[in-house]
């Protein structure tokens, strides 16, 4: 550790490696098991919601950060249980069509082709990862 002063009474510590090697671990305050958490992600799935969707009802309404604390990544889970989900690519291609059908329509709506800009980017993201 390195001691940087902040002020003339205060000490700052700046740690030597930020690039420590994170480890996941299940948190204590955690409580549900993984089988409950595979039953409420295919009951979720079932209801139309994409996996993204999914995690984010997980971390808002039932306190799980991650579902891969718990072993398993969520898309695995739904192909285990051969469960049909949308793809974030998917609905990612479905913005860009209406956004550049709505361009040509409209080819003064500067914050529509930001907006396409900025879908593009993700889509070339999510292929670029894959």
């Amino acid at each position: 550790m390195l001691k940087a002063k902040k002020t003339d009474t205060e000490e700052k510590t700046i740690d030597e490696s930020p690039n420590k090697e994170k480890t996941e671990e299940k948190s204590s305050w955690i409580k549900i098991k993984p089988q409950e958490l595979e039953k409420m992600i295919s009951d979720l799935a079932k209801q139309g919601n994409s996996p993204s969707k999914i995690g984010i009802i997980l971390r808002d309404k039932h306190a799980v950060p991650k579902t891969k604390l718990l072993g398993k990544k969520l898309t695995n889970i739904l192909k285990k249980e051969k469960i049909t989900y949308i793809k974030d690519q998917d609905i990612i291609n479905k913005k860009v069509e209406t956004l550049k059908s709505h361009i040509t329509k409209n080819k003064y709506d500067h914050s529509a082709k930001r907006s396409l800009a900025k879908q593009l980017w993700l889509l070339h993201n999510i292929n670029k990862n894959k």
